[in-house]
């Protein structure tokens, strides 16, 4: 069985995460910081908060004590705000990000109703391991005020047609990112679970 670790910045309940995560076979552990020994297969930034008091949360342990609890094979999936936290900064807050990614976080503009709540399609740009066996035009679930802005597009696997493109799904080495909630998108989110899950046994 999969053991993941699930960090809980203390801004809302992630009961849903957890239970989409158990449903999919992994044994799921909640962490609030980095000072046990790391024995998982996995890791997960759940998109429930606000960037700055998210970030702090993580710091408590300081940046480079996340980045050696990660060392360069773990498996992260960052969801929402947590795949927003691997960039360089983000104009919700003051506060760096993790930068593992290079690149920003924008706010959504202005023509749209903020925050965007709803089903939307993903563009497949190409093949990515959370995305495996996953149809193009798939539904899923979003509910964001703010998008990535990587600065290299070659980590953009697919993409939301919002009027702009808004980058849906990212991946960089061992980091795995969703601007949706995989949780909260069906069987279509399920699919991606067990991709991540898949990962993490290897």
């Amino acid at each position: 069985m999969v053991k993941i670790a699930i960090f809980d910045y203390g801004a809302g309940n992630i009961f849903s995460l957890k239970n989409s995560f158990e449903k999919a076979g992994a044994h799921v552990e909640v962490i609030t910081e980095f000072d046990k020994p790391n024995n998982f297969s996995g890791l997960l930034l759940p998109g429930v908060g606000n960037f700055d008091p998210a970030i702090k949360s993580i710091e408590k342990m300081s940046k480079t004590q996340f980045k050696d609890f990660v060392g360069d094979n773990l498996p992260v999936l960052g969801i929402c705000l947590g795949m927003e936290m691997f960039f360089e900064k983000s104009e919700e807050g003051k506060e760096k990000g993790l930068s593992v990614i290079d690149g920003e976080v924008i706010v959504l503009p202005s023509s749209m109703k903020v925050p965007h709540m709803g089903w939307n399609n993903l563009e497949i740009i190409k093949s990515g391991k959370i995305l495996e066996g996953i149809k193009n035009k798939s539904w899923v679930y979003f509910v964001h005020s703010y998008r990535v802005k990587p600065k290299s597009d070659d980590l953009i696997i697919a993409e939301s047609d919002y009027g702009i493109k808004v980058p849906a799904v990212v991946e960089h080495d061992n980091f795995y990112g969703t601007q949706f909630h995989p949780e909260k998108s069906g069987s279509v989110g399920q699919v991606m679970i067990k991709n991540f899950l898949s990962v993490c046994k290897k």
